[in-house]
């Protein structure tokens, strides 16, 4: 892989951060330049699956970069040309609703309408429960929308969480070199 700088924005599907932490582990390894992201709520809040300041730490020591978690923060991102490519994962049914819409109320979507203003790449991995409800047409919209590239996904828990989708976190670099490439990585829907 040739020396690129990723942005990796991370929001508040708070079950599958630590497996975003772990693949963003992966990618470092690589010869990347990788610049965090985080919404406001997954900065500043405490659940069950961990403590904000523990993530904020791990991921600060992995990229060697302070995080981007405001939208004055995330704004640069596109007048200076900050990155060649963005991935958002996990990227919630509620950024992705807000992505669609071009609604730009927190870091993680000023970084996606930022950089999309330079017409480069934004690679989304979603991680929703409503997915294949109220999420399905925004993710319709958005797999046809020139610059949008998606993680492969599955159902997670079709039995317990009939709507609910989430990628492979597994695909996550493949999907960004396509991404850089101008392709969608195939197939996006896997079993």
């Amino acid at each position: 892989m040739e020396r690129i700088t990723l942005g990796y924005g991370m929001c508040g599907s708070f079950c599958t951060l630590k497996q975003s932490v772990e693949a963003l582990k992966k990618l470092a390894k690589n010869d990347i330049k990788i610049i965090p992201i985080m919404s406001e709520i997954v900065y500043g809040t405490d659940t069950r699956f961990g403590k904000a300041r523990d993530f904020i730490d791990e991921i600060e020591e992995i990229c060697n970069q302070k995080i981007i978690h405001t939208i004055s923060g995330a704004e640069p991102i596109g007048p200076k040309g900050l990155l060649d490519v963005l991935a958002v994962v996990p990227c919630t049914g509620n950024t992705l609703a807000k992505t669609a819409l071009g609604i730009t109320d927190t870091s993680v979507t000023m970084a996606i309408k930022a950089h999309l203003r330079g017409a480069k790449p934004v690679v989304l991995g979603i991680s929703t429960n409503d997915a294949l409800g109220g999420s399905a047409k925004n993710i319709g919209l958005l797999q046809n929308t020139k610059n949008i590239y998606f993680v492969p996904y599955a159902q997670d828990n079709a039995e317990k969480k009939p709507n609910s989708l989430v990628c492979d976190f597994g695909k996550i670099e493949d999907t960004v070199l396509s991404a850089l490439e101008g392709k969608q990585i195939q197939p996006v829907f896997t079993a």
